[in-house]
């Protein structure tokens, strides 16, 4: 299937239901989240076991998505970042952007455009080959996902609730990434597990 460059995308209903979505794998909200080992921008190998014990928030990234742009420019992700990282919180980039498509990065580009950004991830994964994206269904950029410390997928959605590519909107969206974050560092359920997840779609090598 095909998706739009700058389609929003609405995060499965199998998903929500609590059903692996049928591209997922196994991206089950309330179960263990998938396993992956990835390189890193830096050529360094990153895996989810290395975070044991740790909340792990995932973040699919794509500089020349609009959606992205948004949330850059206006510092929104860069504030989640480095607020959820100041409290001890993992925050992995993803980028599954294939490298034949026109908007892929190499990974000195990527830690270039992070620096310019003022960004403040843990590591930026760079998954060209989709294997990362796939198994968690990252359809979005942005799309994110919440990991609580005992490894369980707890959140999997959009960043907020304003699917705009207008910086502006930031201002009066609800982050639904950080609501998340507040109910997982503060030991309760996540309020809302679920969001929609809206932005351009991940440039897999079949998109």
């Amino acid at each position: 299937m095909q998706f739009n460059d700058h389609a929003p995308w609405m995060l499965g209903l199998a998903l929500a239901t609590g059903m692996a979505h049928s591209t997922a794998a196994s991206a089950t909200i309330g179960q263990t989240a998938p396993a992956f080992s990835v390189t890193d921008a830096q050529g360094k190998a990153v895996s989810l076991a290395d975070f044991k014990g740790k909340t792990v928030v995932l973040e699919w990234v794509n500089p020349e998505c609009p959606y992205v742009r948004k949330h850059y420019d206006s510092a929104n992700m860069q504030a989640s970042q480095k607020a959820a990282t100041g409290k001890g919180v993992v925050w992995l980039s993803v980028n599954s952007t294939h490298p034949s498509h026109n908007d892929h990065k190499k990974p000195a580009e990527m830690l270039a455009w992070t620096q310019q950004q003022g960004a403040a991830p843990s590591a930026t994964l760079m998954d060209g080959e989709g294997k990362l994206g796939r198994s968690y269904g990252a359809r979005t950029t942005p799309h994110m996902y919440v990991i609580d410390a005992k490894g369980t997928l707890v959140y999997a959605g959009g960043i907020d609730d304003k699917a705009s590519a207008n910086p502006a909107d930031v201002k009066t969206a609800k982050n639904h990434v950080n609501a998340a974050l507040a109910d997982v560092l503060a030991g309760k359920p996540v309020a809302q597990p679920v969001t929609r997840a809206y932005g351009c779609s991940v440039k897999y090598g079949d998109s």
